[in-house]
């Protein structure tokens, strides 16, 4: 037999040891590895110098601030820990030195790595160092690679390889990706049109800032949890633990609130929220309120019935004290007046 050559000998080896690893051996053999690549960069000189971009004039999503720089070669780059700020990504355990090791581990975790791109890979691994204006050393990415991460982030949560961990991040990228297109489009026809040359400087940051800023709005809760609380607490339910009929909860929602904000308004979020043919809603009821009217409606609606709940020990005498202090409305077409979004 002949003798096989020593690299294959040694990953033979090595394959052997690796699998004898407990999984936080693996674990921390995994954070050592990217430690030691952000060390590498880290030691790197800056390659690069920004012509264009101050710490005074970051890219404003929202109440985000991402910095941003356009290279001497015309690469636009958003800084590292802005941009894992952006995706509401923590700075993790990064030692000192040691740029931003987070956005590594997280590329390299099982539930997003097989959505990774070779190319994408490389660049989050390989960030650009690069000199401020003003002389300082920074680390970034071209821009083009929020939305590439983005990308791949959706990718792994449609699959649903994500774990719940990870869901606001896809709920982030999402607004993101949204923002961008509608941005995307706007600035096409204000080149085509000359446009870019008259509006104002922070035009499209403006319209971006607004739109994200109304999608995250979504996303708050708005349900108090006492809310809950005392609801479980009055029906004998524990609290925090899985239903078997978890729609019962729905169910009691809609008794102790929509059918109570205003006239009509519960059949009319049934009928622009319709249950799918797994008996799910694809956004909550509330969702479809308007600021100007609905959700403050909702709010004080919410504040009362928690407050009487919690003056009640039974749920019928809280229920019959509910229908006499606000009753149930009878069903009428005044779904605008109600605050709920005609659009």
């Amino acid at each position: 037999m002949k003798d096989r050559p020593i690299s294959d000998h040694a990953s033979k080896g090595g394959k052997a040891r690796a699998e004898h690893l407990t999984p936080e051996e693996r674990s921390a053999i995994a954070r050592q590895a990217v430690k030691a690549r952000w060390e590498r960069a880290g030691k790197l000189k800056p390659i690069m110098r920004a012509t264009h971009g101050s710490p005074d004039h970051p890219l404003r999503i929202g109440e985000l601030e991402i910095p941003c720089y356009v290279l001497e070669d015309g690469r636009r780059v958003l800084v590292q820990k802005g941009m894992m700020t952006g995706l509401g990504m923590s700075q993790g355990t990064a030692s000192k030195g040691v740029p931003g090791d987070r956005l590594g581990k997280f590329i390299e975790g099982k539930s997003l790595s097989p959505f990774i791109s070779k190319h994408l890979y490389d660049v989050i691994t390989k960030p650009i160092v690069f000199r401020t204006p003003l002389g300082s050393v920074a680390y970034g990415y071209e821009a083009t690679v929020l939305a590439d991460l983005c990308d791949a982030v959706l990718a792994a949560r449609k699959a649903k390889k994500l774990n719940y961990q990870q869901e606001h991040i896809a709920e982030q990228c999402e607004i993101l990706v949204r923002g961008f297109a509608r941005v995307g489009i706007i600035a096409l026809v204000d080149e085509a049109t000359g446009y870019q040359d008259d509006r104002a400087r922070d035009a499209l940051a403006k319209i971006l800032e607004s739109f994200v800023a109304k999608e995250i709005r979504k996303w708050v809760k708005t349900f108090p949890s006492d809310f809950y609380k005392e609801m479980f607490r009055l029906r004998g339910l524990p609290y925090g633990g899985k239903l078997k009929t978890p729609s019962y909860i729905g169910h009691l929602t809609n008794d102790l609130v929509y059918s109570r904000l205003a006239p009509g308004i519960l059949d009319e979020l049934k009928r622009k929220n319709p249950v799918d043919e797994h008996g799910r809603r694809k956004h909550k009821h509330h969702q479809w309120l308007t600021e100007e009217i609905g959700h403050p409606k909702l709010l004080q609606h919410l504040f009362a019935v928690t407050i009487l709940m919690k003056a009640h020990d039974d749920w019928d005498t809280f229920h019959e004290k509910l229908d006499r202090t606000l009753p149930k409305y009878i069903p009428m077409p005044l779904f605008e007046q109600a605050g709920v979004s005609m659009e």
